[in-house]
C-alpha cells in the first residue's frame, strides 16, 4: 500500500453565499485534501498546527477515515488559522474579509518518521520556504511530489517559489495563476513555459470550466460535470488535488495515461465537495454515490465518431 502524505493547513473558515452563511466550521487545504483521498484506502497523513481552540472532534472525523494526524501539531494557548470569505452571486469570485494567521505563521513542519519514506508527497498551499522545508526531510526522493500554489506567493515569494518548482513533478493551479507564473495568456504556452520551471506535469484548473494537464506536447482535457446547484465552492481545488492524488498513490502508476484517469478522478470528487458548505458533503459521501457520477462523467466525455 502507497503512503501518501499531505502538507497543509487545518483550519477554521466562515464562509457565505447566496444560500447562506456559516460560523466557523472545519477548513484547510489538508483537510480537503485528505478527505478526498480517503476514498481510496491508502495509507496517508497530515502535517499541519492548530491552536488549543481546535476541536479534537475535528481530528477525530479524520482519524474515523483513516487520516493520520498525529503530525498536526496543536500549540496549546495559540490560536487556530482562520479564513472567512463571502462568494459573489456568480460563485466565481469572492471577497476575502478575514485572514487570521494566528499558528499557523511560525509553522515548522515536522515530517514524522514513519512517513519519511512515503511515496507521494502533495504540498498545499503554503509559504515556499515551509514547502521547501518539507522536501528537505524526506531523505529519499518519493515517486511524485505534488505541489499547489497561489497568486499571493507569486506575489510576495517568487524566488522561493521557483526553487521549489525545481524539486517537484507536478504543480496545480488555477487558469489566472497559471497566466501569471508563466507571464503568458495561452494556457498552452503558459504551461509549456511552467514546464520549463521543474514541473514534468502541469495541471490547470478551470473551477466550472473543467480541468487541463500537459505533459511534454500531450494535453488532456477534463470537462467539469454540469450540476444543478453549486452551494459552496470552498476547497474544491483542495478536493480535486487529493483525487488526483489519491488515486495515483492507489494505483501506483504516474504515466501520463493514468494521470487522465486520476483528473476525472479529481473533477469526480470535486464535483460533490461545491453541494454542501465546507467539508460536509465529503464526509459524508458513499463509494456509490462516486462510482455513479464516474459513469456520468464518462458518458458526458464519450463518443463515437468516424474519422475519413
Amino acid at each position: 500500500m502507497s503512503k501518501l502524505l499531505t502538507v497543509g493547513t487545518v483550519a477554521f473558515d466562515a464562509i457565505e453565499t447566496p444560500f447562506g452563511k456559516t460560523d466557523k466550521i472545519l477548513g484547510g487545504s489538508a483537510s480537503y485534501i485528505s478527505l478526498a483521498a480517503a476514498q481510496f484506502s491508502i495509507d496517508q497523513g497530515i502535517v499541519s498546527v492548530v491552536g488549543g481552540d481546535f476541536p479534537k472532534e475535528f481530528l477525530e472525523k479524520l482519524n474515523e477515515r483513516n487520516i493520520n494526524t498525529e503530525a498536526v501539531e496543536i500549540i496549546e494557548d495559540g490560536k487556530t488559522f482562520f479564513w472567512a470569505g463571502k462568494y459573489h452571486n456568480d460563485l466565481n469570485s469572492r471577497d476575502t474579509l478575514i485572514t487570521d494567521l494566528n499558528v499557523l505563521a511560525d509553522f515548522k513542519p515536522v515530517v514524522p518518521e514513519n512517513y519519511q519514506d512515503c511515496d507521494f508527497l502533495l504540498l498545499g498551499n503554503l509559504h515556499p520556504t515551509v514547502q521547501m522545508d518539507v522536501i528537505k526531510q524526506i531523505p529519499i526522493k518519493p515517486k511524485l511530489v505534488a505541489l499547489d500554489t497561489m497568486n499571493f506567493w507569486m506575489d510576495n515569494t517568487l524566488d522561493e517559489l521557483m526553487e521549489v518548482l525545481k524539486k517537484v513533478d507536478v504543480i496545480t493551479i488555477n487558469d489566472e495563476e497559471a497566466r501569471q507564473l508563466s507571464g503568458e495568456y495561452s494556457l498552452v504556452k503558459a504551461a509549456q513555459k511552467i514546464y520549463e520551471m521543474g514541473p514534468e506535469y502541469v495541471v490547470i484548473k478551470k473551477g466550472e470550466h473543467g480541468a487541463l494537464l500537459f505533459h511534454e506536447d500531450n494535453v488532456f482535457f477534463a470537462p467539469a460535470l454540469p450540476l444543478e446547484e453549486v452551494f459552496d465552492p470552498t476547497g474544491a481545488g483542495d478536493t480535486f488535488a487529493g483525487g488526483f492524488i489519491g488515486h495515483l498513490a492507489k494505483t501506483e502508476d504516474i504515466s501520463f495515461e493514468n494521470m487522465k484517469r486520476a483528473v476525472i478522478s479529481g473533477s469526480n470528487l470535486a464535483s460533490f465537495c461545491v453541494e454542501k458548505f465546507g467539508t460536509e458533503r465529503m464526509e459524508n459521501l458513499t463509494h456509490d454515490e462516486i462510482q455513479k457520477r464516474l459513469l456520468q462523467f464518462k458518458l458526458l466525455t464519450q463518443f463515437d465518431i468516424e474519422i475519413n
